[in-house]
């Protein structure tokens, strides 16, 4: 065994620090490391005869051996060697060489030799600290030019504060160990990809003057890189790549690497209508998704997807974790490191956009984790006019890569093949420890922001520099021609012939008479159909049976009689228990909880997530109860009698925009799963506005992408402030608009369950909005009967069963939890000409039911819209543009600017205040 075999210790400066300690104080060195610098055997390894030597003889509280011959002059040299080893594994990407354009503006750091104790004097000196990165023993020369070119070449690793002995010695290893060069096919097959990221970005050109695409010049060798990134992913079993990215490249990585027809980009490049069958609006053609089966090289097949994205930068990368864990829990439930999420990112956008740091943090968490995500900034030092110096703080781009201390990777996008191994090595790091990677490509955008502006008016410098850059195939065709692996004809006709395809296919493409889009990840889809929203108001039969919901009570209203759990859970499972057996008197959790049981005894998933959903924010749910003395997880939900399907809730991040990414991805992926987000308050949706303006309320028109999320947005005034009161459904209303949601306010736990089993049982999906309650969730009146499960349907519309319809002059229409206050006031005014219908169903509006119920009442003459909100806010001005059938009187506040005040005094005032100007119409 080599006797030097510690100097691969990860932490070699640890090493040399003790000891410094050691010649200092030897007795403060714990006794094994002092008996091991006192030792014959290192001072003699190094000794060639002619050093001198020193005897060193320990105090007299020493009982380890005396007079040991130590060499320690050039002991010191050899650990002085070994730090600054350690010093260029820790800061040598700040020396790479990763800029195509300029010198690097970093900070440079020090790692001169007089910094570490060593001198010129020392360079032709042979040390066996060589053997730390491979090399036999050899000169100090030697080493430093090793270490330059292992870590300050074209490509450069930050890893160092990565804690794991384990990855970072993996990672030296993968480094320092001589590598396997590309062989001639290779190196053929890179430039072939080189060829065709160039082609088709000139063609486009060409054909398309002043069109914007986006494009890929300057950083083309992300195609070799990613092609090569995803045969290799083959090779090692991966069988579901999963891949978002903004609009930079896309149309290439589309063509080049997914291989869509380039017809369709070219259809869709002349601005052709979509058929009007199809029944969507579409969108443009760099935001567009793609999901196929690609056949590798090596005969491998290997599903491929790109997620579809808005302009909304980095809202994708939420999305595509969600799909991949969602593939994940199903598919690939045993292995899942066959499913890969690969996100791309711009160099302005990772290091601005918020969402990023939350998708960072979801990393390693239970509820979120997708075993690494291989994240490719494709840098090309601008964010539309902003120089990098005015985007961002930090050093790098990658510099949120420390939070979860993953390896960085930055990268000359000119050095096509550095490009590829550092997309190579971050498979391989990802495969090998589950954990997530960053790649920095640096390169340039050799045209504005898009093909039509003008990038000198901001950065006049820079692009003097690049109009005289040669691209990435030219340098690397050079580079191959003088090693004589290709001719000067291979270039030319590979481009021919990848010119003559284009040509064909645009020619193809102009006989087409309409544009086409193809649904992502359609095979997931292909027993759903779309519908309209006639068919979001008709009766489905959600009816469960009465021995099935008997033998889901069974299970979740007994508690583990082995395991130990503190008096309240245990009063609060006993309650649960009384409501179904002895008083048929159901609460609003216990509805929710037979739904969920009801589905996953019919085989289908329930995945749930938020802000402190396995208790609910408000202590209603209870769905994971821990035991009092080790806090073990006990999901009742999941010991079922024959349970077909699987519970799956976690508390979540204090994250709303990229948990909300994440549960539409997942839902996306899986239609057979009620995938739900619940917002701790109903305002907090507010930090995911992007996801509900760009995915929830408009995929399925643009990119026609059905989806099933369920967000459930806790909303009532109960006198608790602006911010805790509305989750502002005005707003989910004004996204509303032919059958893209559906948006309720129900009333009761037997609505509830029948509104969350429809979204089930249907052979259809759309997004479920939910104002659902916070006081109602106690609330005395807010109960059910089994019977209302069992033989109930869903009710779009509750009419008053309690009033004499003969009699009632005001017909009031309202929603949700305001209800049960106005039947209060009645009941208080002894009032009986006045009556109150529930709409449980805002969007799609049954009107056809709502007439119904007007109809039914032959006296009334005064039709009130009643609400607790603001007169800016609620339904008011929904239902104003949607209710034609009588004039609506409104009862209700004025408008205001914020949802609700911050006095109690004041809010119970306003409160009154809308009450009596239901009962009031002279207000």
């Amino acid at each position: 065994m080599d006797r030097f075999s510690f100097l691969n210790a990860a932490h070699t400066a640890f090493f040399a620090d003790l000891y410094d300690q050691y010649l200092e104080n030897p007795d403060s060195v714990e006794p094994s490391w002092r008996a091991f610098f006192q030792g014959f055997d290192f001072a003699n390894e190094f000794s060639d005869g002619t050093v001198e030597k020193v005897t060193y003889v320990s105090s007299p509280t020493n009982n380890s051996n005396t007079g040991s011959s130590v060499d320690t002059s050039q002991i010191t040299k050899e650990l002085a060697v070994l730090k600054l080893i350690d010093g260029y594994r820790t800061y040598g990407h700040l020396l790479t060489k990763t800029n195509p354009l300029r010198e690097r503006r970093v900070v440079h750091p020090d790692l001169s030799l007089e910094k570490f104790g060593l001198s010129s004097a020392d360079l032709n000196t042979t040390f066996d600290a060589a053997k730390a990165i491979q090399l036999p023993a050899s000169s100090l020369a030697q080493i430093i030019a090793q270490l330059e070119k292992i870590y300050c070449a074209t490509l450069g690793i930050e890893f160092k504060y990565i804690t794991d002995e384990k990855e970072v010695n993996w990672i030296q290893d993968h480094f320092e160990i001589p590598e396997a060069k590309f062989n001639a096919e290779e190196k053929k097959e890179i430039l072939h990809k080189l060829i065709e990221a160039v082609s088709f970005e000139n063609f486009l050109n060409t054909k398309y003057v002043g069109q914007k695409r986006f494009s890929l010049e300057g950083l083309e060798a992300a195609i070799p890189a990613m092609d090569f990134l995803i045969e290799s992913a083959a090779a090692k079993g991966v069988e579901e790549i999963v891949v978002g990215m903004a609009h930079r490249g896309r149309l290439n990585v589309l063509a080049n690497v997914f291989k869509k027809p380039t017809q369709e980009i070219f259809s869709e490049f002349d601005g052709k209508d979509y058929d009007a069958v199809e029944g969507y609006d579409g969108d443009v053609k760099y935001h567009l998704g793609l999901s196929s089966t690609r056949k590798t090289r090596s005969g491998k097949d290997i599903h491929v997807n790109l997620t579809p994205n808005p302009s909304h930068l980095e809202t994708v990368g939420a999305v595509i974790e969600g799909i991949a864990r969602a593939k994940q829990d199903t598919v690939f439930a045993s292995q899942p490191s066959k499913v890969l999420p690969i996100a791309l990112h711009g160099d302005a956008a990772i290091s601005g956009q918020g969402i990023v740091y939350e998708i960072v943090q979801m990393a390693q968490l239970r509820g979120y984790k997708t075993e690494g995500t291989i994240h490719i900034v494709l840098n090309n030092q601008v964010g539309f006019t902003t120089n990098y110096t005015d985007g961002r703080s930090s050093t790098y781009s990658t510099d949120i890569a420390k939070v979860t201390a993953s390896p960085v990777l930055h990268v000359n996008a000119d050095d096509t093949e550095a490009a590829v191994r550092a997309f190579l090595f971050a498979l391989e790091y990802r495969m090998t420890f589950g954990r997530d990677v960053f790649i920095d490509l640096v390169g340039y955008r050799k045209y504005g922001h898009n093909e039509g502006d003008e990038p000198k008016f901001t950065q006049p410098l820079l692009y003097k520099l690049i109009a005289k850059h040669p691209n990435a195939r030219n340098i690397y065709n050079a580079r191959l021609l003088e090693d004589k692996i290709v001719d000067e004809s291979f270039v030319k006709d590979l481009e021919q012939q990848y010119k003559d395809v284009l040509e064909q296919d645009l020619q193809i493409s102009r006989e087409n008479e309409f544009a086409k889009i193809r649904t992502f990840m359609q095979e997931n889809w292909k027993d759903f159909r779309t519908v309209d929203e006639k068919e979001m108001v008709v009766d489905y039969d959600t009816k469960v049976s009465k021995q099935v919901l008997t033998d889901i009570a069974e299970v979740i209203t007994n508690l583990p009689e082995d395991k130990k759990f503190i008096s309240k859970v245990k009063r609060l499972i006993g309650d649960r228990k009384a409501m179904f057996f002895e008083n048929d008197k159901l609460d609003w959790a216990m509805g929710e909880l037979l739904a969920y049981g009801s589905l996953l005894s019919e085989g289908y998933d329930v995945r749930m997530s938020g802000q402190d959903v396995e208790r609910g924010t408000f202590s209603h749910r209870h769905a994971v109860v821990k035991t009092e003395d080790t806090e073990e997880l006990v999901v009742l939900l999941n010991e079922l009698k024959d349970q077909k399907g699987q519970m799956r809730i976690y508390n979540s991040l204090l994250s709303e925009y990229a948990v909300v990414g994440f549960e539409y991805g997942y839902a996306l992926t899986n239609p057979n799963t009620l995938t739900i987000w619940e917002a701790q308050f109903g305002d907090f949706s507010n930090g995911a506005q992007i996801m509900l303006d760009q995915y929830i309320s408009a995929a399925e028109d643009k990119w026609n992408n059905q989806n099933g999320l369920v967000m459930l947005l806790p909303h009532g005034y109960e006198n608790q402030g602006a911010e805790h009161s509305s989750a502002r459904l005005e707003r989910y209303l004004q996204l509303c608009a032919e059958h893209n949601m559906f948006v309720a306010n129900c009333t009761t736990p037997a609505n509830f369950f029948h509104l969350l089993r429809r979204q089930m049982v249907t052979d259809f999906r759309k997004p479920l909005i939910v104002m659902s309650p916070k006081s109602l969730l106690r609330h005395p009146l807010a109960t059910s009967k089994i019977s209302d499960l069992t033989d109930g349907k869903f009710q779009y519309v509750i009419d008053d069963a309690a009033v004499d319809k003969v009699k009632v002059k005001s017909l009031v229409f309202c929603s949700g939890k305001f209800y049960y206050d106005l039947v209060a006031k009645r009941e208080e005014l002894g009032r009986d000409d006045i009556a109150f219908v529930r709409l449980e169903q805002l969007f799609p509006l049954p009107i056809e039911q709502i007439k119904e119920v007007i109809a039914s009442y032959p006296n009334a003459d005064d039709f009130v819209w009643a609400q607790e909100e603001p007169k800016n806010m609620g339904a008011y001005g929904y239902m104003l543009m949607n209710f034609d059938e009588k004039p609506l009187r409104y009862a209700g506040n004025k408008a205001y600017s914020a949802p609700a005040s911050g006095s109690s005094t004041r809010s119970k005032k306003r409160f009154a205040y809308a009450i009596e100007k239901v009962f009031n119409k002279n207000l």
